[in-house]
């Protein structure tokens, strides 16, 4: 079992650190007086303590009297469990479990402590074998941005201690040349991974995201999230703002809208009819047209188009539609066919799985993940094959023409372009933050 170490930091505040300071002082005592426990009602902990209280912690730390070192073991509550009964599976007497419970209970409504909740605790066991073990510390995470350390006090009581980081609500702008791919690119400059792929998502309805992007490109993210102020993201926003190549695409939800959108500068709706290609990041292997087949060997007709891609890459709906097949079907393996409006349909070959929910007759939403990658059927590596019919007929999915968006008029034109001089103050300031607060556990009496 792992020993507990009061120097680690699991975060900037070291709850870990809090949960030792007061306990293993006590322990010094152990061998001359012993009182026993009792709960305490909670007590705020102000951040300039914690200098001061890490110091003390870490001077303690070799000194347990009667004692072994403290052993860290995390505990996760089990279905049909109680609070009081994991703490109890640390192997402390029932009666500090149940100290321990009535002390949480004290600030915290032990009930809302579900099953599938984890904390960890800190251990003692007697030298010699002679006595119980002592339960040294607590911590456990309440919140986004909250967690609780019970700690034992001088006089061997367990006390509560409530720490919340501040947090803050930041709008990002991230600005960036390609260098591998917009995805690796924009990870690695701070976005999280549902920006990227709503900002894909958008370059895909006018870009090959493939073959029209260069290593020089530029493009720029701005985004909205919340931080803790040890920098953790607690909450992943909306993307408000993206451009590639001198496309914008800024959001905006018009009044009688049941959703967001994203126009340009002008207020032109910037969502086509189609998406150019149904993978956020992927290369043509193989065009459509005559070609030697691969397993065959023959030379004979791709009526389609081919993207390598790892197994496991998201299959987006280019368009709104209906599924017609989710089946397996001969040498394509997995294989989904959807229909769109104005006699379009899109078929994908080879997938490893379908998406959630994805089965004949179901309705899908353009950007929608409908399947993922894969290598079933005929295939000689994972990659998806993507066809388009029109009429009945198949033809070739990079010459299909998309229709332009709507242009919006009135009150949301004037509405938009206010949000969009918002917008813009935030590019050219290079972002803003606000504070808020944080939310946790329903405190009792709350």
């Amino acid at each position: 079992m792992a020993q507990f170490d009061p120097r680690r930091q699991p975060m900037r505040l070291a709850p870990h650190i809090f949960t030792a300071c007061a306990a293993l002082m006590v322990a010094m005592l152990a061998g001359r007086v012993y009182h026993p426990v009792r709960a305490e009602v909670p007590v705020a902990v102000s951040a300039e303590s914690i200098t001061q209280l890490e110091a003390q912690a870490i001077a303690a730390a070799g000194t347990l009297a009667g004692m072994g070192a403290p052993e860290a073991i995390p505990v996760q509550i089990r279905k049909g469990e109680t609070f009081e009964q994991a703490v109890r599976r640390t192997g402390i007497p029932d009666e500090e479990a149940r100290a321990v419970t009535e002390t949480i209970a004290n600030a915290y409504d032990v009930n809302e402590l579900r099953a599938g909740l984890r904390f960890e605790t800190a251990i003692a066991q007697p030298r010699g074998g002679r006595g119980g073990a002592r339960l040294i510390g607590l911590t456990m995470r309440t919140g986004p941005a909250s967690q609780l350390t019970v700690s034992r006090t001088f006089d061997g009581a367990l006390r509560l201690r409530a720490i919340e980081e501040k947090v803050t609500h930041e709008t990002v702008v991230v600005r960036s040349t390609v260098k591998g791919s917009i995805y690796a690119t924009a990870r690695q400059a701070g976005a999280n991974g549902q920006v990227i792929r709503k900002a894909t998502q958008l370059f895909s309805h006018k870009f090959d995201l493939d073959r029209d992007i260069r290593a020089s490109d530029e493009f720029v993210l701005v985004f909205s999230q919340t931080v803790t102020e040890s920098g953790r993201v607690v909450e992943a926003g909306e993307l408000l703002y993206a451009e590639l190549k001198g496309q914008v695409f800024y959001r905006f939800k018009p009044a009688n809208s049941a959703e967001a959108q994203y126009f340009d500068a002008s207020g032109k709706n910037m969502r086509s009819a189609f998406m150019r290609t149904p993978l956020d990041r992927a290369r043509v292997s193989s065009s459509y047209g005559y070609r030697r087949h691969p397993i065959s060997g023959y030379r004979r007709m791709h009526q389609g188009i081919d993207f390598a891609a790892p197994t496991g890459t998201p299959v987006l709906a280019p368009a709104d539609g209906v599924v017609v097949e989710a089946r397996r079907w001969g040498g394509y393996g997995n294989w989904l066919r959807i229909r769109h409006s104005n006699g379009l349909e899109t078929g994908y070959a080879h997938l490893s799985r379908y998406g959630s929910g994805i089965r004949a007759g179901v309705r899908v939403r353009q950007g929608q993940v409908v399947a993922y990658v894969g290598s079933t059927g005929a295939s000689t590596g994972p990659h998806l094959h993507y066809e388009i019919w029109q009429n009945g007929r198949r033809i070739n999915p990079s010459g299909v023409k998309t229709q332009e968006g709507t242009i919006l008029g009135g009150a949301d034109l004037a509405a938009f372009r206010a949000e969009k001089t918002r917008i813009d103050r935030v590019i050219l300031s290079g972002g803003e933050q606000r504070p808020t607060t944080a939310g946790g556990l329903r405190r009792v009496g709350a």
